[in-house]
């Protein structure tokens, strides 16, 4: 298959996995709506946190297409990944 289509698979994945993370913490563990919750992380300035929690799916996704061996998807989940960092570095440091 072609190699793009499939980075850019892994990558729709690794984001997908991340927000469906990010609302799975926030489900679970806060007493507020998920509005309310990324409201008042903003305030407090912690929602770097919130999305770099989120990011534990990624690692699901990632050894997932490993052990299937679509490398090229484990490459985009990998790139989503490094995304997530990059958006929780401008979060920490603006």
């Amino acid at each position: 298959m072609n190699t793009k289509k499939e980075i850019i698979i892994g990558f729709a994945v690794g984001i997908i996995a991340n927000v469906f993370g990010t609302l799975l913490y926030i489900l679970i563990f806060s007493d507020l709506g998920i509005f309310e919750t990324l409201e008042v992380a903003r305030e407090q300035n912690y929602l770097g946190s919130l999305v770099a929690l989120g990011a534990i799916l990624n690692l699901l996704a990632f050894f997932g297409f490993l052990r299937i061996r679509r490398d090229q998807r484990a490459k985009g989940v990998l790139i989503a990944t490094l995304l997530a960092a990059l958006v929780i570095l401008f979060y920490k440091v603006f």
